[in-house]
């Protein structure tokens, strides 16, 4: 509690309004001691992943509130340095921006950097990214925001289109409804990593506040709203995913159940099933923004409760396939209809492994690839993944390379296949069709085939540096229209690749473990590893 006294201290010192001793003053008076250690026990650590943290606190304040009832929230997000709030957002865009500008100047760039800023449809994700975008704007980089709600994806495939210096997304994934969060993307459009990611974290940290003093006008930035050019470029990328037009054309009687969770889903993949000709419904008290997520104990894909509705209505339909999405579209869950005429929810692995082994199979069949350039061609999936696409890469003489957990890894090997590029190509290398940059990466690199994770999230293309649930999702219905032309289930399909390949199974389970109390606990678990090192983990020994 000493450390969450000496937060309050310094908090309440620097405020410029009555709010946050409000606030704090109502947690003490009612003796909620505990919600005032979690709330301000520790400065909310901006980390290689960002920012994520409650934003609703377990116990609401009547100042918190507000009087927007008609909001479905509170009127304002809950007070503390420890939480996700209009203090740590002000902090870590601060801190962003002094990064950039050095990193620019470096570059001896004309301009000021530009950041490109989406948000999904969490509470105060829109209020979070237009504060993000003044504070950049304030001091001295130009900010383009997306006028609603976007996928991640989407981000990272706009600061490669813009050219921007880097991308903030406002999201917690498909985490409960009380959080939020704040990603940051390098002008590659990948989540940053080291060097970048030591050197944000560094300025961000020595931010001690929110407040700070503008730029003078003329040395500020612009506040740009994007046009919807943005939104056609990506899925007109996004249709260059689709490896046999004819297959999916022909595909009129696959039936497919698709629902956002009340997420950024449906503002790609509606209109991108209907441009590829794909006969869909959606389930319709799924489909409006909602942060509540109020139809779903979670907004995970990975779960089988937050497909239930779904897969009901597509029980009712006779549809062949159930596709849902997380909140900012990075992750995508799929059930599939068997022959016994029931829906069956597939694994992220499963999933993973039916489109790393469809792809690669294709483009064999396409002949882009062949037994002299196959080894040029690559894999890429998580060490935690299924080794079973390691046996795809194998099998048609691919490499398969793994990295650490996290797809930003898997978007920092596609970055050094991009600088093996030779300079000319790369200066264009963005404006090139999907088609030729496919064949110049097989002569000059690396052509990148599949990418993957065990926890639902997938790419099939480098234009996005980040696991991609929109892409995803049209791949997948390209399989199961595969699956349709042969007059077999899905599950039958992935049986064919066990068949040849040889049969994997996997399992995983989480935990959780919430505020001060939570992270003492993590700490105890971990010591414990540290102090009484096991010999043997599930029948292999711990070395």
């Amino acid at each position: 509690m000493a450390s969450a006294v000496e937060n309050i201290t310094a908090l309440l010192a620097g405020a410029t309004s009555a709010f946050y001793r409000n606030v704090v003053a109502e947690l003490v008076e009612s003796g909620e001691w505990n919600e005032l250690n979690d709330r301000f026990y520790k400065t909310l650590a901006f980390g290689t992943g960002g920012l994520r943290g409650r934003t609703i606190g377990k116990v609401l304040t009547e100042t918190e509130r507000g009087t927007l009832a008609e909001l479905g929230r509170p009127e304002f997000p809950c007070v503390g340095t420890n939480s996700m709030n209009y203090y740590n957002i002000s902090r870590a865009t601060q801190g962003l921006v002094a990064y950039l500008r050095e990193w620019f100047a470096g570059r001896a760039a004309s301009g000021k950097p530009k950041i490109v800023i989406a948000h999904d449809t969490r509470f105060f994700s829109r209020e979070f990214a237009a504060l993000a975008a003044k504070v950049a704007a304030e001091n001295g980089c130009d900010a383009c925001v997306f006028d609603g709600p976007r996928s991640t994806p989407e981000l990272s495939f706009a600061v490669r289109y813009l050219r921007a210096s880097a991308g903030i997304v406002i999201t917690a994934s498909h985490n409960p409804p009380h959080d939020n969060g704040y990603k940051v993307y390098f002008d590659d459009g990948a989540q940053v990593v080291d060097p970048h990611a030591s050197g944000i974290i560094a300025k961000v940290n020595a931010v001690r506040g929110e407040t700070y003093a503008p730029l003078p006008p003329l040395q500020q930035g612009n506040v740009v709203a994007l046009s919807a050019e943005v939104d056609e470029a990506y899925m007109e990328r996004l249709e260059t995913l689709i490896l046999d037009r004819e297959l999916v054309r022909s595909a009129r009687d696959l039936r497919i159940v698709f629902t956002p969770i009340h997420g950024t889903g449906g503002v790609t993949i509606k209109p991108l099933l209907e441009r590829l000709g794909f006969t869909f419904t959606t389930v319709p008290s799924q489909d409006a923004f909602d942060g509540r997520f109020p139809t779903v104990k979670s907004p995970n894909p990975e779960n089988a409760e937050a497909l239930r509705l779904a897969i009901e209505q597509a029980q009712n339909e006779g549809a062949d396939l159930v596709i849902a999405t997380d909140p900012d579209c990075d992750r995508m869950g799929v059930a599939v209809r068997t022959a016994a005429d029931k829906m069956k929810l597939l694994t992220g692995n499963q999933i993973g492994s039916l489109l790393a082994y469809y792809r690669t199979k294709k483009l064999f069949e396409k002949s882009i690839l062949n037994a002299e350039n196959a080894s040029r061609a690559v894999i890429i999936k998580t060490f935690v993944t299924t080794d079973l696409q390691k046996v795809i890469a194998e099998r048609f003489g691919l490499r398969c390379i793994e990295t650490l957990t996290g797809f930003k890894y898997i978007g920092a090997k596609l970055g050094k296949y991009e600088k093996a590029l030779p300079a000319e190509i790369r200066e264009r290398y963005r404006d090139l069709p999907e088609e030729e940059t496919r064949r110049l990466r097989l002569q000059h690199s690396s052509l990148y085939v599949f990418g993957g994770e065990e926890s639902y999230g997938y790419s099939g293309g480098d234009f996005v540096r980040d696991k991609d649930a929109n892409g995803a999702t049209i791949m997948f219905c390209e399989v199961a229209a595969l699956a349709k032309s042969r007059g077999i289930t899905i599950d039958a399909l992935l049986d064919e690749v066990y068949a040849e390949l040889g049969y994997f199974q996997e399992r995983n389970g989480a935990m959780t473990f919430e505020g001060a109390e939570g992270a003492a606990k993590i700490k105890r678990l971990l010591e414990s590893y540290l102090e009484r090192a096991p010999a043997e983990m599930l029948g292999s020994a711990v070395v």
